[in-house]
Protein backbone atom coordinates (compact mmCIF):
# COMPACT_ATOMS: atom_id res chain seq x y z
CA UNK A 1 0.00 0.00 0.00
CA UNK A 2 1.63 3.32 -1.19
CA UNK A 3 -0.81 5.49 1.39
CA UNK A 4 1.53 3.61 4.15
CA UNK A 5 5.01 4.84 3.10
CA UNK A 6 6.94 2.14 4.05
CA UNK A 7 7.00 -1.43 5.62
CA UNK A 8 4.86 -2.67 9.09
CA UNK A 9 7.06 -4.81 11.12
CA UNK A 10 5.15 -7.96 13.06
CA UNK A 11 6.50 -8.77 16.16
CA UNK A 12 5.77 -11.54 18.52
CA UNK A 13 7.73 -13.60 20.67
CA UNK A 14 8.11 -16.48 18.69
CA UNK A 15 6.93 -16.37 14.66
CA UNK A 16 6.18 -18.85 13.23
CA UNK A 17 4.77 -21.72 15.96
CA UNK A 18 2.51 -24.60 15.18
CA UNK A 19 -0.18 -23.13 17.58
CA UNK A 20 -0.55 -19.54 16.13
CA UNK A 21 -1.15 -20.08 12.57
CA UNK A 22 -3.67 -17.09 13.03
CA UNK A 23 -1.13 -14.37 12.52
CA UNK A 24 0.45 -16.78 9.53
CA UNK A 25 -2.41 -16.06 8.42
CA UNK A 26 -2.95 -12.93 8.68
CA UNK A 27 0.39 -11.92 7.49
CA UNK A 28 -0.38 -13.52 4.18
CA UNK A 29 -3.34 -11.75 3.85
CA UNK A 30 -2.01 -8.52 4.51
CA UNK A 31 0.76 -8.70 1.79
CA UNK A 32 -1.73 -10.37 -0.76
CA UNK A 33 -3.84 -6.62 -0.40
CA UNK A 34 -0.50 -5.15 -0.86
CA UNK A 35 0.79 -4.24 2.61
CA UNK A 36 5.01 -4.57 2.93
CA UNK A 37 4.69 -6.76 5.87
CA UNK A 38 8.14 -8.13 7.34
CA UNK A 39 8.41 -10.33 10.27
CA UNK A 40 10.20 -10.39 13.28
CA UNK A 41 10.59 -12.62 16.24
CA UNK A 42 12.14 -12.13 19.82
CA UNK A 43 13.21 -16.09 19.87
CA UNK A 44 13.58 -18.61 17.25
CA UNK A 45 11.12 -21.20 17.34
CA UNK A 46 11.99 -25.22 17.65
CA UNK A 47 11.72 -27.47 14.67
CA UNK A 48 8.82 -28.82 16.07
CA UNK A 49 6.95 -26.07 15.03
CA UNK A 50 7.88 -25.89 11.41
CA UNK A 51 5.25 -28.09 10.47
CA UNK A 52 4.33 -27.26 6.58
CA UNK A 53 6.11 -24.98 4.00
CA UNK A 54 4.16 -22.20 4.72
CA UNK A 55 6.11 -22.40 8.41
CA UNK A 56 9.51 -22.67 7.01
CA UNK A 57 9.29 -20.23 4.73
CA UNK A 58 8.05 -17.23 7.15
CA UNK A 59 11.22 -18.45 9.68
CA UNK A 60 13.39 -18.16 7.02
CA UNK A 61 12.25 -14.50 6.76
CA UNK A 62 12.06 -13.44 10.22
CA UNK A 63 13.92 -11.76 11.97
CA UNK A 64 15.41 -12.68 15.35
CA UNK A 65 15.80 -10.29 18.25
CA UNK A 66 17.52 -12.13 20.96
CA UNK A 67 20.14 -13.85 18.79
CA UNK A 68 21.37 -10.22 18.04
CA UNK A 69 21.22 -9.21 21.99
CA UNK A 70 23.26 -12.13 22.81
CA UNK A 71 26.11 -11.18 20.31
CA UNK A 72 28.17 -8.08 21.86
CA UNK A 73 29.13 -6.37 18.65
CA UNK A 74 25.39 -6.01 17.52
CA UNK A 75 24.10 -5.12 20.80
CA UNK A 76 26.88 -2.34 21.43
CA UNK A 77 26.05 -0.88 17.81
CA UNK A 78 22.27 -0.93 18.77
CA UNK A 79 22.96 1.26 21.65
CA UNK A 80 25.38 3.49 19.74
CA UNK A 81 22.65 4.01 17.28
CA UNK A 82 20.15 4.96 20.09
CA UNK A 83 22.21 7.13 21.56
CA UNK A 84 22.16 9.26 18.49
CA UNK A 85 18.80 10.28 19.78
CA UNK A 86 19.87 10.79 23.56
CA UNK A 87 16.13 12.26 24.41
CA UNK A 88 14.43 9.56 23.02
CA UNK A 89 17.19 6.86 24.76
CA UNK A 90 16.20 8.74 27.64
CA UNK A 91 12.91 8.64 28.02
CA UNK A 92 12.49 5.31 27.14
CA UNK A 93 15.06 4.07 30.22
CA UNK A 94 12.64 5.81 32.47
CA UNK A 95 9.79 4.16 30.51
CA UNK A 96 11.22 0.95 30.86
CA UNK A 97 11.97 2.15 34.94
CA UNK A 98 8.83 2.87 35.38
CA UNK A 99 7.04 0.00 34.07
CA UNK A 100 8.82 -2.90 35.26
CA UNK A 101 7.73 -5.09 37.61
CA UNK A 102 8.58 -4.32 41.20
CA UNK A 103 11.54 -6.61 42.37
CA UNK A 104 15.08 -7.26 41.27
CA UNK A 105 13.96 -10.39 38.97
CA UNK A 106 11.23 -7.44 37.67
CA UNK A 107 13.70 -4.93 36.72
CA UNK A 108 15.82 -7.30 35.34
CA UNK A 109 14.24 -8.38 32.85
CA UNK A 110 12.77 -4.98 31.73
CA UNK A 111 16.53 -4.70 31.44
CA UNK A 112 16.69 -7.13 28.71
CA UNK A 113 13.55 -5.93 26.97
CA UNK A 114 14.98 -2.99 26.76
CA UNK A 115 18.20 -4.35 25.14
CA UNK A 116 16.14 -6.53 22.85
CA UNK A 117 14.16 -3.20 22.10
CA UNK A 118 17.66 -1.60 20.82
CA UNK A 119 18.20 -3.93 18.64
CA UNK A 120 14.55 -3.74 17.27
CA UNK A 121 14.72 -0.87 16.46
CA UNK A 122 17.77 -0.41 14.76
CA UNK A 123 16.43 -3.25 12.80
CA UNK A 124 13.46 -1.05 12.29
CA UNK A 125 15.63 1.84 10.39
CA UNK A 126 17.49 -0.04 8.75
CA UNK A 127 14.41 -1.50 6.55
CA UNK A 128 12.33 1.91 6.86
CA UNK A 129 9.64 0.28 8.92
CA UNK A 130 6.63 3.00 9.17
CA UNK A 131 4.17 0.87 11.67
CA UNK A 132 5.07 -1.56 14.59
CA UNK A 133 2.28 -4.28 15.06
CA UNK A 134 2.61 -6.42 17.94
CA UNK A 135 0.67 -9.97 18.40
CA UNK A 136 0.30 -10.72 22.51
CA UNK A 137 0.93 -8.22 24.49
CA UNK A 138 2.83 -9.56 27.15
CA UNK A 139 6.81 -9.75 26.88
CA UNK A 140 6.94 -8.86 23.26
CA UNK A 141 4.46 -6.23 23.58
CA UNK A 142 6.89 -4.63 26.25
CA UNK A 143 9.76 -5.19 23.65
CA UNK A 144 7.48 -3.10 21.01
CA UNK A 145 6.30 -0.63 23.20
CA UNK A 146 9.72 0.63 24.54
CA UNK A 147 11.32 0.08 20.37
CA UNK A 148 8.55 2.68 19.62
CA UNK A 149 9.51 4.83 22.36
CA UNK A 150 13.10 5.03 20.90
CA UNK A 151 12.12 5.43 17.32
CA UNK A 152 9.15 7.27 17.64
CA UNK A 153 7.35 5.14 14.87
CA UNK A 154 4.32 4.26 15.84
CA UNK A 155 3.21 0.85 17.41
CA UNK A 156 -0.46 -0.92 17.90
CA UNK A 157 -0.95 -4.70 18.74
CA UNK A 158 -3.41 -7.34 18.81
CA UNK A 159 -5.13 -8.32 22.35
CA UNK A 160 -5.73 -12.22 22.90
CA UNK A 161 -6.32 -12.98 26.00
CA UNK A 162 -6.22 -14.98 28.35
CA UNK A 163 -2.68 -14.69 29.61
CA UNK A 164 -2.36 -10.81 29.39
CA UNK A 165 -5.95 -9.85 30.83
CA UNK A 166 -5.19 -12.54 33.95
CA UNK A 167 -2.12 -10.28 35.17
CA UNK A 168 -2.73 -6.70 33.27
CA UNK A 169 -0.96 -4.86 36.33
CA UNK A 170 1.98 -7.24 35.84
CA UNK A 171 2.64 -6.64 31.67
CA UNK A 172 1.09 -2.77 32.13
CA UNK A 173 -1.91 -3.19 29.66
CA UNK A 174 -2.91 0.73 30.82
CA UNK A 175 0.44 2.00 29.28
CA UNK A 176 0.35 0.12 26.35
CA UNK A 177 -2.83 0.88 25.38
CA UNK A 178 -2.10 4.24 26.31
CA UNK A 179 0.92 4.59 23.76
CA UNK A 180 -0.45 2.51 21.35
CA UNK A 181 -1.71 3.99 17.71
CA UNK A 182 -4.63 1.52 18.13
CA UNK A 183 -5.32 -1.75 19.89
CA UNK A 184 -7.19 -4.72 17.91
CA UNK A 185 -9.03 -6.99 20.04
CA UNK A 186 -9.92 -10.22 18.65
CA UNK A 187 -13.34 -10.34 20.62
CA UNK A 188 -16.06 -7.91 22.19
CA UNK A 189 -15.13 -9.90 25.31
CA UNK A 190 -10.87 -8.36 24.95
CA UNK A 191 -12.12 -4.92 24.36
CA UNK A 192 -14.37 -4.93 27.19
CA UNK A 193 -11.43 -6.23 29.11
CA UNK A 194 -9.21 -3.80 27.66
CA UNK A 195 -11.64 -0.68 28.28
CA UNK A 196 -10.87 -1.66 32.43
CA UNK A 197 -7.99 -0.22 32.35
CA UNK A 198 -7.90 2.67 29.97
CA UNK A 199 -9.57 6.55 30.75
CA UNK A 200 -12.92 6.42 28.62
CA UNK A 201 -11.30 8.78 26.50
CA UNK A 202 -9.06 5.93 24.93
CA UNK A 203 -11.69 3.70 24.05
CA UNK A 204 -11.89 5.18 20.47
CA UNK A 205 -8.38 2.97 19.95
CA UNK A 206 -9.94 -0.30 21.04
CA UNK A 207 -11.49 -1.74 17.73
CA UNK A 208 -12.67 -5.96 17.16
CA UNK A 209 -10.57 -7.21 14.63
CA UNK A 210 -10.88 -10.94 14.85
CA UNK A 211 -8.23 -13.97 14.03
CA UNK A 212 -9.86 -15.48 10.87
CA UNK A 213 -8.90 -18.39 8.63
CA UNK A 214 -9.92 -18.78 5.19
CA UNK A 215 -13.17 -21.26 4.96
CA UNK A 216 -12.43 -22.71 1.44
CA UNK A 217 -9.67 -24.35 3.35
CA UNK A 218 -11.79 -26.32 5.11
CA UNK A 219 -14.91 -26.47 2.84
CA UNK A 220 -15.27 -30.69 2.79
CA UNK A 221 -18.31 -32.96 4.95
CA UNK A 222 -16.86 -34.92 7.67
CA UNK A 223 -16.23 -38.33 7.54
CA UNK A 224 -15.93 -39.74 10.86
CA UNK A 225 -17.52 -43.09 12.09
CA UNK A 226 -19.88 -41.48 14.83
CA UNK A 227 -17.43 -41.57 17.41
CA UNK A 228 -14.18 -39.39 16.32
CA UNK A 229 -13.47 -37.18 18.89
CA UNK A 230 -10.66 -34.01 17.88
CA UNK A 231 -9.11 -31.62 20.46
CA UNK A 232 -6.64 -29.21 18.43
CA UNK A 233 -4.18 -27.15 20.98
CA UNK A 234 -1.39 -26.44 23.61
CA UNK A 235 -1.27 -29.98 25.83
CA UNK A 236 -0.80 -27.74 29.20
CA UNK A 237 -3.24 -27.12 31.88
CA UNK A 238 -4.85 -24.33 30.56
CA UNK A 239 -6.83 -26.64 28.35
CA UNK A 240 -8.56 -28.69 31.30
CA UNK A 241 -7.89 -31.86 29.23
CA UNK A 242 -8.11 -33.75 32.69
CA UNK A 243 -11.70 -32.97 32.33
CA UNK A 244 -11.98 -34.14 28.98
CA UNK A 245 -10.29 -37.61 30.46
CA UNK A 246 -13.06 -37.86 33.50
CA UNK A 247 -15.75 -37.00 30.74
CA UNK A 248 -14.55 -40.06 28.64
CA UNK A 249 -14.76 -41.91 31.69
CA UNK A 250 -18.04 -41.68 32.29
CA UNK A 251 -19.56 -42.65 28.39
CA UNK A 252 -17.01 -44.95 26.96
CA UNK A 253 -19.64 -47.90 27.66
CA UNK A 254 -22.14 -46.15 25.87
CA UNK A 255 -19.94 -45.29 22.87
CA UNK A 256 -18.16 -48.14 21.85
CA UNK A 257 -16.60 -46.42 19.00
CA UNK A 258 -15.38 -43.07 20.82
CA UNK A 259 -11.65 -42.31 20.36
CA UNK A 260 -10.13 -39.05 20.82
CA UNK A 261 -7.27 -37.62 18.82
CA UNK A 262 -4.98 -35.03 20.67
CA UNK A 263 -3.37 -32.76 17.78
CA UNK A 264 -0.61 -30.61 19.64
CA UNK A 265 2.15 -30.81 22.25
CA UNK A 266 2.91 -28.83 25.58
CA UNK A 267 4.66 -28.95 28.77
CA UNK A 268 2.05 -31.70 29.80
CA UNK A 269 1.96 -34.20 27.87
CA UNK A 270 4.18 -36.75 29.64
CA UNK A 271 1.69 -36.08 32.78
CA UNK A 272 -1.76 -36.58 30.16
CA UNK A 273 -0.28 -39.33 28.36
CA UNK A 274 -0.03 -41.03 31.73
CA UNK A 275 -3.25 -40.05 32.47
CA UNK A 276 -5.24 -41.50 29.45
CA UNK A 277 -3.36 -44.73 29.45
CA UNK A 278 -6.24 -47.42 29.34
CA UNK A 279 -8.59 -44.75 27.36
CA UNK A 280 -9.54 -44.06 23.73
CA UNK A 281 -6.47 -41.55 23.34
CA UNK A 282 -4.46 -41.07 20.50
CA UNK A 283 -1.43 -38.43 21.23
CA UNK A 284 -0.39 -37.60 17.55
CA UNK A 285 1.87 -34.33 18.35
CA UNK A 286 2.26 -30.95 15.77
CA UNK A 287 0.51 -31.10 12.27
CA UNK A 288 0.87 -28.79 9.84
CA UNK A 289 -2.44 -26.74 8.63
CA UNK A 290 -2.85 -29.29 5.75
CA UNK A 291 -2.54 -32.10 8.00
CA UNK A 292 -5.36 -30.25 10.72
CA UNK A 293 -7.65 -29.96 8.06
CA UNK A 294 -7.46 -33.47 6.88
CA UNK A 295 -8.10 -34.99 10.27
CA UNK A 296 -11.02 -32.33 11.12
CA UNK A 297 -12.61 -33.94 7.72
CA UNK A 298 -12.15 -37.75 9.19
CA UNK A 299 -13.77 -36.21 12.47
CA UNK A 300 -17.14 -35.98 13.88
CA UNK A 301 -17.09 -33.18 15.99
CA UNK A 302 -14.05 -31.24 18.08
CA UNK A 303 -13.89 -30.77 21.72
CA UNK A 304 -12.58 -27.84 23.79
CA UNK A 305 -12.19 -28.03 27.63
CA UNK A 306 -10.29 -24.62 28.07
CA UNK A 307 -10.17 -23.32 31.11
CA UNK A 308 -9.58 -20.02 29.75
CA UNK A 309 -9.48 -18.96 26.10
CA UNK A 310 -9.19 -15.79 23.81
CA UNK A 311 -11.57 -16.48 20.75
CA UNK A 312 -10.06 -19.75 19.76
CA UNK A 313 -9.51 -20.62 15.77
CA UNK A 314 -9.10 -24.45 15.95
CA UNK A 315 -13.04 -23.63 16.62
CA UNK A 316 -13.25 -21.69 13.38
CA UNK A 317 -11.81 -24.19 11.94
CA UNK A 318 -13.75 -26.84 12.70
CA UNK A 319 -16.87 -25.18 11.98
CA UNK A 320 -16.11 -24.30 9.08
CA UNK A 321 -15.30 -28.17 8.27
CA UNK A 322 -18.91 -28.67 9.14
CA UNK A 323 -18.13 -29.90 12.56
CA UNK A 324 -20.28 -29.69 15.56
CA UNK A 325 -18.33 -28.36 18.24
CA UNK A 326 -18.16 -28.30 22.07
CA UNK A 327 -16.67 -25.83 23.90
CA UNK A 328 -16.48 -24.51 27.78
CA UNK A 329 -18.66 -21.10 28.06
CA UNK A 330 -15.55 -18.81 28.70
CA UNK A 331 -14.09 -15.60 27.21
CA UNK A 332 -15.10 -14.84 23.78
CA UNK A 333 -16.36 -18.30 23.10
CA UNK A 334 -20.19 -17.48 22.97
CA UNK A 335 -19.72 -14.87 20.56
CA UNK A 336 -18.49 -17.10 18.06
CA UNK A 337 -20.32 -20.54 19.11
CA UNK A 338 -23.76 -20.48 19.47
CA UNK A 339 -25.29 -23.31 21.86
CA UNK A 340 -27.56 -25.18 20.45
CA UNK A 341 -27.24 -23.89 17.34
CA UNK A 342 -23.58 -24.33 15.58
CA UNK A 343 -22.15 -26.70 19.03
CA UNK A 344 -22.65 -27.41 22.93
CA UNK A 345 -21.00 -24.96 25.49
CA UNK A 346 -20.89 -26.28 28.78
CA UNK A 347 -19.31 -25.17 32.41
CA UNK A 348 -15.69 -25.21 32.61
CA UNK A 349 -14.50 -27.79 34.66
CA UNK A 350 -18.13 -29.55 34.56
CA UNK A 351 -16.86 -33.50 33.46
CA UNK A 352 -20.61 -34.47 33.44
CA UNK A 353 -21.88 -31.79 31.67
CA UNK A 354 -19.57 -32.15 29.39
CA UNK A 355 -19.59 -36.07 28.92
CA UNK A 356 -23.51 -35.43 28.35
CA UNK A 357 -22.78 -32.83 25.36
CA UNK A 358 -20.12 -35.41 23.94
CA UNK A 359 -23.18 -37.80 23.94
CA UNK A 360 -25.54 -35.68 22.60
CA UNK A 361 -23.62 -34.30 19.59
CA UNK A 362 -22.06 -38.12 18.98
CA UNK A 363 -25.48 -39.77 19.34
CA UNK A 364 -27.69 -37.39 16.75
CA UNK A 365 -26.49 -37.34 13.96
CA UNK A 366 -29.04 -35.38 11.93
CA UNK A 367 -28.87 -32.73 14.78
CA UNK A 368 -24.89 -32.83 14.33
CA UNK A 369 -25.12 -32.04 10.53
CA UNK A 370 -27.38 -29.20 11.18
CA UNK A 371 -24.91 -27.42 13.67
CA UNK A 372 -21.78 -28.18 11.56
CA UNK A 373 -23.80 -25.94 8.95
CA UNK A 374 -24.62 -23.45 11.29
CA UNK A 375 -21.35 -23.21 12.16
CA UNK A 376 -19.80 -23.25 9.06
CA UNK A 377 -22.27 -20.13 8.31
CA UNK A 378 -21.22 -18.35 10.92
CA UNK A 379 -17.13 -18.45 10.27
CA UNK A 380 -18.04 -17.21 7.02
CA UNK A 381 -19.96 -14.38 7.46
CA UNK A 382 -17.84 -13.14 10.60
CA UNK A 383 -14.29 -14.62 10.58
CA UNK A 384 -12.95 -14.91 6.89
CA UNK A 385 -9.70 -13.94 7.59
CA UNK A 386 -9.53 -11.64 3.78
CA UNK A 387 -12.04 -9.44 5.87
CA UNK A 388 -10.25 -9.36 9.05
CA UNK A 389 -6.91 -8.42 7.27
CA UNK A 390 -8.70 -5.84 5.14
CA UNK A 391 -10.27 -4.39 8.32
CA UNK A 392 -6.61 -4.52 10.00
CA UNK A 393 -5.72 -2.70 6.83
CA UNK A 394 -8.06 0.28 7.49
CA UNK A 395 -6.69 0.70 11.07
CA UNK A 396 -2.79 0.63 9.66
CA UNK A 397 -4.07 2.93 7.23
CA UNK A 398 -5.83 6.02 9.20
CA UNK A 399 -3.23 5.62 11.69
CA UNK A 400 -0.64 6.30 9.26
CA UNK A 401 -2.60 9.11 7.32
CA UNK A 402 -3.96 10.54 10.55
CA UNK A 403 -7.54 9.93 8.21
CA UNK A 404 -10.65 9.97 10.44
CA UNK A 405 -10.58 7.05 12.83
CA UNK A 406 -12.61 3.68 12.30
CA UNK A 407 -15.52 2.67 14.38
CA UNK A 408 -15.32 -0.26 16.95
CA UNK A 409 -15.49 -2.67 13.69
CA UNK A 410 -13.47 -0.83 11.40
CA UNK A 411 -15.53 -1.59 8.01
CA UNK A 412 -13.90 -2.96 4.38
CA UNK A 413 -11.92 -0.41 2.74
CA UNK A 414 -13.56 0.01 -0.84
Amino acid sequence: MSAMGGPILYLTGEYPRATDTFIQREVAALRALGFDIRTASVRRTGPEHLTGPEQQAEAAGTFHVLEQVLRLIPLIGAKLAALRAPGRFFAALALAWRTSPKGLRGRAYQMVYLAEALVLARHMRSLGVVHLHNHIAKASGTVAMLASALTGIPYSFTLHGPDELLEPGYWRLDEKIARAAFVACISDFARSQAMLHCPRAAWGKLHVVHCGIDPARYDASPHGDGGQLLFVGRLAAVKGLPVLFEALTLIADRLPRLRLTLVGDGPDRRALEAEARGLPVAFVGYKSQSEVAELLRGADALVLPSFAEGLPVVLMEAMAARLPVIATRIAGVPELVEDGASGLLVPPGDAQALAAAIAAVLGDPARAGRMGAAGRAKVSAEFDIATEAAWLGVLFLASQTGGPRPGKRPGVPA
